[in-house]
């Protein structure tokens, strides 16, 4: 599967969006949300591994990758970034979709699920959390957006490109850090700013876990020390439909660390949102 160029915004009001892979008007489209500070990138390999015949799209979130000239609003927010993403779905004629977000993107799919619900036919949330940060993670949070704006340069996040793989994926596969640290340096400090600020004030959306009768998905790297296995199985109980999948021998980058896990994963919760929509 080879993913169509980075497209253009229409408008400067939409994100960039590329479509991983074509599909069938029958199947509910899959919708992927990227962690911070990478891009969309991240969800290649792992779309690539999903089964079935359906659409895959994959947004470049506010800043970040393609979309780095989107007007980023003020102040930041991730529900302006849910209603950028919700705003360009509709754009493509995309009313309902299954949203999949890891870590940042995990948080926008959230914003969507309270501020769009209807868009959320079924919800992927990967190596991320439900609760807003705590007061020292919220201040290192503004910290380092402070550092990369003075700066005008991401340095202050390049370390990140290993810090978030699991302790097996740096073992076996040292060269991923690379990977992740070649994405992070291709970066727009502004961007990468505007993410951390954006996070930092988010909400607790624990709450919006109950309520969502759909199919979700929560999955973890065994190894996340970011959002920690103990965490994923608390959303996945919170969730009516939830399952829980943990990743073995991976981090907090889990669709990078193990696509095929990952994408067969995304597979099966899309299969069960097609299998809601058939039976009406």
């Amino acid at each position: 599967m080879t993913a169509t160029p980075d497209e253009a915004p229409a408008r400067d009001d939409l994100l960039a969006v590329r479509e991983l892979r074509q599909g069938s008007a029958d199947a509910v489209p899959l919708v992927l949300l990227h962690g911070f500070p990478v891009d969309s990138r991240m969800w290649d390999a792992a779309a690539a591994e999903a089964p079935g015949e359906r659409a895959i799209l994959a947004v470049d979130l506010p800043g970040l990758g393609g979309s780095a000239g989107f007007p980023l609003p003020s102040p930041p927010s991730l529900d302006d970034a849910a209603d950028a993403v919700a705003r360009t779905l509709a754009a493509r004629g995309v009313d309902s979709a299954v949203v999949a977000g890891l870590s940042m993107g995990g948080y926008v799919a959230l914003a969507l699920l309270e501020r769009h619900p209807g868009l959320v036919a079924g919800l992927g949330l990967l190596d991320t959390k439900a609760t807003a940060d705590d007061d020292d993670a919220r201040a290192n949070r503004l910290r380092i957006a402070d550092a990369v704006e003075t700066a005008g340069a991401v340095e202050e996040v390049l370390p990140m490109g290993g810090t978030l793989l699991g302790e097996s994926t740096r073992a076996s596969r040292p060269t991923l850090a690379d990977t992740l640290t070649a994405w992070i340096a291709g970066q727009r400090p502004e961007g990468v700013a505007w993410s951390q600020r954006a996070m930092a004030a988010r909400p607790d959306r624990s709450g919006l876990l109950a309520g969502f009768e759909g199919p979700a998905l929560v999955l973890v790297g065994d190894e996340d020390q970011v959002t920690p296995p103990a965490v994923a199985e608390a959303m996945a109980e919170a969730l009516p439909a939830g399952q829980l999948v943990v990743v073995v021998r991976s981090g907090h980058m889990s669709a990078v660390e193990d696509p095929s896990a990952v994408g067969a994963a995304l597979g099966d919760l899309a299969q069960r949102v097609d299998a809601l929509v058939e039976r009406g």
